[in-house]
């Protein structure tokens, strides 16, 4: 026995132990049932969470760099909040990283044995040129996988901040984290298949920590995404309909605005707004780092 029978995610749940007798309709409804529990697990964990994005956000705020480390499922879903920021924040993609075990190509097949490499998270880690500047948050549903541990060991030697991302009570990897986010979501439907209930929980909190650290960062206005990046043509037409909504203009005020500041749509914001020039705007938001509330407070005092 490795110890893997012990952990609450490798037992076999006895609401499914006739699963494969089950019609349809009974598994999607077993499905929906335990799936339901898993915010209820997210919600115990909340004060975990908020002390991640104070962390996050600290260092993100001062030039630093976010990285998820995970390995199979837990890395893609750290890649998957890793590669939405830019779109929808205008982030670099150095901001927001994933490192998984296996590198990229690991997303769409496993590399045998990359997981079970504690050295081998500790190298890639290096690779990023990491410093003190830097969070780590090390994502494994079993909260023992050696790729992660390396990681995150690594990362507390140099001084950057550490989070750990479980879903198992007093995981071994949370021995390497400032912060220790364990959320309990307890058997799966399909025996040891972390890439049901495990794996959205953990979606759900990597969602938590990004959105309220842009939302910090200045990149949100009311609940309007103000740092989109206006790319294609569906996005500047959400550009135009933010614009609008901020401002009550018509859309064709706010096109105009938006070509003025070249699709920025924080400029087009505070121009219409306040009556400011695109060029004052930007000196402004730069002044205000950025977000367009204290931007406009600033004009109005």
């Amino acid at each position: 026995m490795n110890g893997l029978e012990k952990l609450a995610t490798e037992r076999s749940n006895p609401k499914t132990s006739k699963l494969d007798s089950m019609s349809v309709k009974e598994i999607i409804k077993t499905m929906n049932e335990e799936d339901q529990t898993v915010a209820i697990a997210v919600a115990k964990v909340l004060p975990q969470i908020e002390d991640a994005i104070h962390i996050v956000y600290d260092k993100l705020s001062k030039g630093g760099r976010l990285f998820y480390v995970g390995a199979g499922t837990s890395g893609r879903i750290g890649l998957l909040d890793a590669v939405e920021c830019p779109p929808t924040f205008s982030t670099s993609p150095q901001m927001v990283q994933a490192v998984l075990a296996g590198g990229l190509s690991a997303v769409m097949v496993a590399v045998e044995g990359a997981e079970d490499d504690k050295e081998l998270g500790e190298n890639d880690l290096m690779q990023k040129k990491i410093t003190s500047s830097d969070v780590v948050i090390g994502i494994a549903a079993s909260g023992r996988t050696p790729y992660v541990a390396g990681a995150l060991s690594y990362a507390q030697t140099i001084g950057a901040k550490t989070i750990s991302l479980t879903s198992n009570m007093q995981a071994a990897i949370s021995q390497f984290a400032n912060v220790a986010i364990e959320v309990e979501t307890g058997p799966e439907i399909l025996t040891g298949s972390t890439r049901l209930k495990a794996a959205t929980a953990h979606k759900m909190v990597l969602n938590m920590i990004s959105t309220a650290t842009m939302i910090q960062l200045g990149k949100v206005y009311q609940n309007l995404m103000v740092d989109v990046h206006a790319s294609n043509f569906k996005l500047k037409e959400r550009a135009k309909r933010i614009v609008c909504e901020a401002t009550n203009v018509t859309n064709e005020e706010a096109e105009k605005a938006l070509t003025e500041t070249q699709f920025n749509v924080k400029q087009a914001i505070v121009m219409l707004l306040t009556e400011f020039t695109a060029d004052e705007v930007a000196v402004l938001l730069n002044k205000t780092d950025g977000k367009v509330r204290a931007a406009i407070g600033e004009i109005k005092h």
